[in-house]
C-alpha cells in the first residue's frame, strides 16, 4: 500500500479520500488554506505523448465556464514522477454510495439528475473536452446538487487498451462504457458521454448497470456486442425511451445532451414539479447531511506544514506547472495537438492577471500561429 505523501505539488496534503485503477485521491490544502482534492495518477504506462495529451487536456480543463456541475480544475503536473491534478473539494457522498446505501431515487429525481448533469456536460464539450469516464462514482451529491469530477483525465483513459485490466477499473469504467470504447475505437465523439450518462440514470433509477459479468473481458464483450442489449430490468415506464435511446450501440442514434436536458424538463412538468422544485427535492434526498463529508479545519500538524511552506511556495515563480508548458517532444506535438486544434471550441478571451498572459490563452496563440487550422481558436 502506497505511503500517504506530505505534499503534491504546492498542496499539503491532510488524508487519502479513495483510490481506484487511476490512482488515489487525497484531501489537501492550498498554501493559503484552501482544500482541494489533489488525484495522484499512477505512474505505468505513461509515455511522452500521453503526458502531452494530459497537459493540453488540462489546459482546455481550465477554460471550462457556464456550468455548475463540474467540479473547478485548480492545477496539474503532468510532467511529475507520478503526475497529479488538483480540483475543487466537493463534500458529499457519490451517487454510487448514495443509491447503495438508500436505493434507487424516484423518476421525477432522476430527471433532475439528467438535466443538470446533461446541461454542464454541453458546457464542457463546448471547450472541446469529453469526459470518456462517466459512471456513478464519479458523480457527487452535495449540496448544491449533483457534481461532475473527474475531467480532464481522458488522455489517461486512452493510454493503453490493457488499461481496463487494472485493479479497481472494473466497478465503474467498463459497465459504463460506451461500445464505440469498448471495441477500441482511437477517437470518440460527445455521443460517448451521452451514453455514458444514460448508466448514471439508468443506475440512479435501477441500482444496476446496463451490463454485468464475471470478468471484465466478459462486460467488455457484452458492451461491444450490437445484439446483447442493455439491461434495462426496474426502469419505470416514463424514463425507458429515454435511457434506451441514451445506450444506443450506434453514436449516431443516441439524443444530443440538448435534447436529454429538453426531455428530462418534459418529465419533471408531467409529474407536477418545475426544474427549480425537482432540484432542490434532489438535494433534499441525496445530501441530507454534508457534516460527515465536509471538510474539516486543517488540524495543527497540517497548519504548521501550511504556515512552513507558504511563503516559498508563493513566492516561487510560477503559480502552476501549467503556466509554463513542457516543451514535448516533436513527435508528441505532432501527433496530438491536431486532434485538440480540431475538437477544441472558440473559448472566451482568457482575462491577463499581474500583466501575465495566462497559460491557456498562451498555448492558443502557439497553436493558431503555427497550424492556422482553425483562426477562431
Amino acid at each position: 500500500m502506497n505511503a500517504t505523501p506530505a505534499r503534491i505539488g504546492r498542496y499539503v496534503v491532510e488524508r487519502e479520500l479513495g483510490s481506484g485503477g487511476m490512482g488515489e485521491v487525497y484531501l489537501a490544502y492550498s498554501p493559503a488554506g484552501d482544500p482541494v482534492a489533489v488525484k495522484l495518477i499512477r505512474g505505468d504506462r505513461l509515455d511522452p505523448v500521453t503526458r502531452a495529451r494530459f497537459e493540453k487536456e488540462a489546459l482546455i480543463a481550465r477554460t471550462v465556464v457556464g456550468t455548475n456541475r463540474v467540479a473547478r480544475f485548480l492545477d496539474a503536473d503532468p510532467y511529475a514522477d507520478r503526475p497529479w491534478l488538483a480540483m475543487e473539494y466537493a463534500p458529499g457522498d457519490t451517487l454510487f454510495v448514495h443509491v447503495e446505501a438508500h436505493g434507487p431515487l424516484p423518476a421525477p429525481l432522476v430527471a433532475s439528475l439528467g438535466a443538470l448533469l446533461a446541461e454542464g456536460l454541453e458546457a464542457v464539450h463546448a471547450t472541446g473536452l469529453l469526459h470518456r469516464d462517466l459512471k456513478p462514482q464519479n458523480v457527487i451529491m452535495g449540496d448544491y446538487g449533483p457534481l461532475l469530477i473527474d475531467f480532464g483525465l481522458g488522455a489517461f483513459l486512452d493510454a493503453a487498451k490493457d488499461t481496463l485490466s487494472h485493479s479497481g477499473m472494473i466497478i465503474g469504467t467498463v459497465r459504463c462504457m460506451p461500445p464505440e470504447q469498448a471495441m477500441g475505437r482511437p477517437q470518440v465523439t460527445p455521443a460517448a458521454d451521452v451514453y455514458g450518462l444514460g448508466t448514471i440514470l439508468l443506475y440512479a433509477a435501477t441500482g444496476h448497470f446496463p451490463y454485468e459479468g464475471g470478468r471484465w473481458e466478459a462486460i467488455v464483450g457484452r458492451v461491444a456486442n450490437p445484439l446483447d442489449c442493455p439491461d434495462l430490468a426496474g426502469l419505470p415506464a416514463v424514463l425507458d425511451p429515454l435511457v434506451s435511446s441514451m445506450l444506443a450501440h450506434e453514436p449516431t442514434d443516441r439524443p444530443s445532451l440538448k435534447a436529454v436536458t429538453a426531455t428530462c424538463a418534459k418529465l419533471m412538468h408531467d409529474d407536477g414539479l418545475s426544474p427549480v422544485r425537482a432540484r432542490q427535492a434532489l438535494i433534499d434526498r441525496t445530501a441530507p447531511n454534508l457534516s460527515a463529508t465536509a471538510a474539516p479545519p486543517p488540524p495543527s500538524v497540517i497548519l504548521d506544514q501550511i504556515e512552513a511552506t507558504a511563503g516559498p511556495l508563493i513566492g516561487e515563480g510560477l503559480d502552476s506547472p501549467l503556466d509554463a508548458p513542457h516543451e514535448a517532444s516533436d513527435a508528441a506535438w505532432e501527433n496530438e495537438v491536431s486532434s485538440v486544434v480540431e475538437q477544441a471550441a472558440v473559448a472566451p478571451p482568457a482575462r491577463v492577471r499581474g500583466g501575465r498572459v495566462p497559460a491557456s490563452q498562451r498555448v492558443a496563440e502557439e497553436l493558431r500561429n503555427q497550424y492556422k487550422t482553425q483562426p477562431g481558436l
